[in-house]
C-alpha cells in the first residue's frame, strides 16, 4: 500500500489511491483532473522517500468530484455587562476529490562515459 503526503491550501494530507478527501476549494470544474506537485513524502511497504522539503518529480493526481460549502457555523462574540454582542455565520467552501494515482518518477541512471582508444 503506497501512501503520499502532499500539501495544498496550506494544509498537508496523507492519502492513498482511492481515497476521497475534502480540501480547500480549487479553481476547477467537476470531473477535472488535478495534479498536486508539492509532495513531501511517499511511503510504501518496501521503501520510503522523504523530501527536503519536496520530492522532485513526484506528483499526486486527483479528480474533482464536486465543490460546495460546508454547514453553517455561528461565530458569536459577547462581552458580559457591556451590551456588546455580535453574531456572524460562516460557510467554508471546499472541493471533494478522489485520489487516482501516486507517481514517483524514478531518476534515470547516469550513462557511464567510456574512454575510447
Amino acid at each position: 500500500m503506497t501512501h503520499a503526503i502532499f500539501e495544498t491550501g496550506g494544509k498537508q494530507y496523507r492519502v492513498k489511491e482511492g481515497d476521497e478527501i475534502y480540501i480547500e476549494k480549487l479553481d476547477a470544474e467537476e470531473n477535472a483532473k488535478i495534479k498536486f506537485d508539492k509532495v513531501l513524502a511517499v511511503l510504501s511497504d518496501k521503501d520510503q522517500k522523504i523530501g527536503s522539503p519536496l520530492i522532485k518529480g513526484a506528483s499526486v493526481t486527483a479528480k474533482v468530484l464536486k465543490s460546495g460549502k460546508t454547514k453553517k457555523i455561528i461565530v458569536y462574540k459577547m462581552k458580559r455587562r457591556k451590551g456588546y454582542h455580535r453574531k456572524q455565520g460562516h460557510r467554508q467552501p471546499y472541493s471533494k476529490v478522489v485520489i487516482e494515482k501516486i507517481a514517483l518518477r524514478a531518476s534515470k541512471p547516469k550513462e557511464e562515459k567510456g574512454s575510447e582508444e
